[in-house]
């Protein structure tokens, strides 16, 4: 069965969603989008994504014509026209069309995919995962754009050394986030996770309220070296929740296991997510 997406005011199956050609998102990569994903079929955390979906648009000039409470009930009835699983959500605004291929035109287009979310290896879950690290700092890390070809170039990488992500590391030597994720580490009883230079995930945030009913919470840079000599480290993102990383680059983080402190925090939010789709009926 084909997915059903929404473009420009229809609602079509995903093979027939298309976009012109003279489209500045395709031309010239302007545009920006937010990924989201069902908990038992609600997008609860639907007003965060789509706050954050304006603020990107704001970060690189965009102007949407849409409230937000417009994208947020477009979001819910294209997933009204899919099947009711598991799914994950993304919404694309484009720049729009251009006579001169490089002018916005103030006629930004709108897209929402909606796909069956797909599970991720148990593996990474139990046993912890492997990221690299590569040097890069994103030119306008507030906004979540669709320029993703650095992305695209250092995922491949890591997946030939094994890993899962890759953590972009600045010039100054400071970690700042992954390609997809936020970073997060365990020093000393302490959980500590870099806050400028970053996405702000949604994921993050709701672990870092979380985190601070249990433990000391930091947000501030964080060397490579002081990374690497974590006790524990975890990557959070929308799509793959939390994920402990037993190793980066060749080295071994703590035991080489998930710690305790990743666990219970893996625990606790997956009883908080589960508590606010139950609410949300």
């Amino acid at each position: 069965m084909a997915n059903v997406y929404y473009v420009d005011g229809k609602f079509v199956p995903d093979a027939e969603a298309v976009f012109p050609i003279n489209d500045l998102g395709l031309l010239r990569g302007y545009g920006c989008f937010d990924f989201m994903r069902t908990y038992r079929g609600k997008v609860i955390f639907i007003k965060e994504h789509v706050q954050r979906l304006f603020r990107s648009a704001r970060e690189i000039g965009i102007e949407l014509p849409w409230t937000e409470t417009e994208i947020a009930d477009l979001v819910r009835e294209t997933l009204r026209h899919n099947p009711p699983v598991e799914s994950s959500v993304r919404v694309l605004v484009t720049g729009g069309p251009s006579p001169d291929f490089i002018t916005p035109q103030g006629k930004p287009r709108i897209a929402i995919m909606v796909s069956p979310l797909s599970p991720y290896p148990p593996g990474w879950y139990a046993e912890g995962a492997r990221v690299i690290t590569v040097p890069y700092s994103r030119p306008i890390p507030g906004a979540k754009s669709i320029d993703y070809i650095r992305a695209i170039l250092v995922l491949a990488e890591a997946r030939r050394k094994g890993a899962i992500e890759a953590l972009y590391v600045d010039p100054a030597g400071s970690v700042r986030e992954g390609t997809t994720s936020n970073v997060f580490t365990f020093q000393s009883g302490a959980l500590v996770t870099p806050d400028r230079g970053i996405l702000h995930g949604i994921t993050r945030g709701k672990v870092i309220a979380l985190a601070q009913e249990r433990f000391p919470v930091h947000q501030r840079d964080i060397s490579r070296a002081e990374l690497v000599a974590a006790d524990e480290v975890f990557i959070t993102s929308s799509n793959r929740l939390i994920v402990p990383v037993v190793r980066v680059d060749e080295e071994v983080i703590g035991a080489g296991s998930p710690g305790a402190g990743t666990r219970a925090l893996m625990k606790s939010f997956e009883e908080y997510t589960a508590r606010l789709a139950a609410a949300a009926g």
